[in-house]
């Protein structure tokens, strides 16, 4: 009798789920532009976890989150191969310009963050914005870009541990498997325990997770000032213009180095997505994201200079390469200090990407387009339990097996779409939310700004004629400047009314993010492009077959007062309740 009891409630689920499959067309009508206010996602979304998380953050344990977020990942995983294969010498100019990318979308995601101090991140800020569509899919990204990196990161951890203890094969405390294929087939151990220590360890408590990063990121700086005092002191501006002088590879390489290097800025973001155990978030938030930024910005910048003194550019090694730098040089006892110290910092900002992923992937359970169980709060130690083992697992699996060089700028192109999204947010919650411009003025800026972009990004990449750049680039100056001039009175009176935290001189540095953004994102190869746009498809039939259905559930059936079986919606109710919001009140 149980067999049949199972069998026919299997029958039940697989009928429901067809019928839901066809009622796909109106559910996505009704649940793609939905939108939340800040109020309803402060309290009544964030109460689906259960418990509350801890406030218990400072605006110092942020920047350092934030730099020990993105410190191991940078100097230690791009800066060689950019160097030898884009950039040269040039690399620290590289590290500028995504520097001053990261810098604007840093500030936007600021903004927001302090409006709307929920752990959602980009995903949150989307979704209140332009909807649920748009904030799943810079989430899905954005946990894409998290899971990948940190796999990447984790294997780096094994070659620099490896050369802690002098051996100089990367590949030496690794397992080869012969019957797997190539790029597949080394199977790395360390990286896997790694990951799960660290999974073990966030589960336990984010204040602690904190401390224990505090303490590696206060040694990894003072390991980088010595990284930095001795390739100044050993090597020579010599090696600056020699063999091909500073841009070896042109401003071409320079710009495409500067796409790839941006890589080494993920992490920041981790900061805002902490936003919901910060103490005084209104105060500490913008300290500790803008702040994170700039002190990485200049640590980058003054390490890949150190770098390129000790070692000319073409003699530089494309793995562990400071490790290899200080054995060129003669320090092999050096070689092994930068191992132990690089892996020290990569396990920092394991520790704080692995933070921000389970916080990411938790608010996306509380909106219920994964599974919700992946919401909950653990009640004793105020943490998104499941949502941190789950994705532990997931990136233990994936860097097990996956030699991830190839996918470097697969991540890459998220993380800049993601950050376009946020600045083109940002102006529409600015003019049109809060400050109630006309929508199609500011929907037509925004498709200007980013045309105009994309024209100039084309003419560069093309090799047309500079009088295009010209054209282009003094076109979004010039719609810009339009554009802040006729929606300069219409907000300011009541931009002045607001307490919080605020991007200044805008709209300019969140349409410097659009231009910049696009500019880079169309330096990437081809093959980024495709396999970004096998992820965007796999995502986007994930939201079709599971998410829409179950947003559509619990957000208009269940508290719309919508009948299952007919679809038919109780109007008042629901109008009241999920409507499309256009203003955030």
């Amino acid at each position: 009798m149980s067999n049949i009891h199972t069998a026919t409630n299997s029958m039940k689920k697989l009928s429901s789920y067809l019928h839901s499959l066809s009622q796909t067309p109106h559910r996505l009508r009704k649940r793609m532009l939905a939108t939340w206010t800040p109020d309803q996602e402060f309290n009544q979304v964030r109460h689906r976890s259960g418990a509350d998380m801890k406030r218990k953050l400072n605006w110092y344990d942020l920047v350092a989150l934030g730099v020990g977020g993105m410190l191991g990942v940078g100097v230690f995983v791009t800066t060689g191969s950019v160097a030898l294969h884009h950039s040269g010498p040039s690399v620290f100019i590289s590290y500028i310009i995504a520097g001053i990318s990261a810098l604007l979308s840093s500030l936007c995601y600021t903004e927001f963050a302090v409006q709307v101090p929920v752990a959602g991140g980009a995903f949150s800020y989307l979704r209140l914005t332009f909807g649920e569509f748009s904030g799943y899919f810079a989430g899905a990204n954005i946990l894409l870009e998290y899971v990948f990196s940190n796999a990447a990161v984790a294997r780096s951890f094994t070659e620099y541990l490896s050369i802690a203890f002098g051996e100089n094969d990367p590949n030496v405390w690794r397992v080869e498997v012969h019957s797997l294929p190539k790029d597949y087939n080394m199977l790395d151990f360390p990286a896997v325990a790694v990951i799960l220590i660290l999974t073990l360890f966030l589960c336990h408590s984010t204040k602690e997770s904190s401390m224990l990063n505090l303490i590696m990121t206060a040694f990894h700086v003072i390991f980088f000032g010595f990284i930095i005092i001795a390739g100044y002191c050993n090597g020579s501006a010599k090696n600056f213009v020699n063999p091909k002088g500073l841009a070896p590879f042109g401003v071409r390489g320079v710009l495409d180095g500067a796409a790839i290097v941006y890589f080494s800025y993920i992490g920041y973001d981790s900061a805002s997505t902490m936003a919901e155990e910060v103490k005084d978030p209104f105060k500490n938030l913008p300290i500790g994201i803008v702040g994170s930024v700039l002190t990485t910005t200049l640590l980058y910048c003054l390490m890949s200079v150190s770098l390129c003194m000790m070692v000319p550019y073409n003699k530089i090694s494309e793995k562990a390469s400071f490790s290899i730098a200080f054995l060129r040089i003669g320090w092999s006892w050096a070689s092994n200090l930068v191992g132990a110290g690089a892996s020290l910092g990569i396990v920092a900002s394991l520790l704080v990407a692995m933070l921000g992923q389970a916080r990411y992937l938790c608010v996306i359970g509380r909106a219920r387009l994964v599974p919700s169980w992946l919401a909950k709060v653990h009640p004793s130690t105020g943490t998104p339990l499941n949502a941190t083992v789950f994705l532990g697992i997931c990136t233990a699996c994936i860097a097990l097996f996956t030699e991830l060089d190839i996918i470097i700028e697969l991540i890459s192109i998220g993380t800049l779409l993601v950050f376009y999204m946020v600045a083109n947010a940002l102006i529409y919650h600015r003019y049109v939310i809060t400050g109630h411009t006309p929508t199609s003025h500011t929907l037509l800026f925004l498709f200007l700004l980013s045309l105009s972009a994309l024209c100039f990004s084309i003419a560069w990449k093309f090799k047309q004629q500079w009088w295009g750049l010209v054209l282009f680039g003094g076109f979004m100056i010039a719609i810009t400047a339009f554009y802040q001039h006729v929606v300069l009175n219409a907000t300011t009176a009541q931009h002045a009314q607001q307490q919080h935290w605020s991007v200044p001189f805008m709209p300019w540095p969140p349409s410097m993010s659009i231009f910049l953004n696009v500019f880079l994102i169309t330096t990437l190869k081809t093959l980024s492009f495709q396999r970004f746009a096998i992820w965007a498809c796999l995502i986007t039939i994930f939201y079709v077959l599971y998410g829409v259905h179950n947003t559509y559930e619990a957000e208009e059936i269940e508290m719309g007062g919508v009948s299952v079986g007919g679809d038919e919606v109780n109007s008042g109710v629901h109008n009241l309740q999920t409507k499309v919001e256009i203003q955030v009140h």
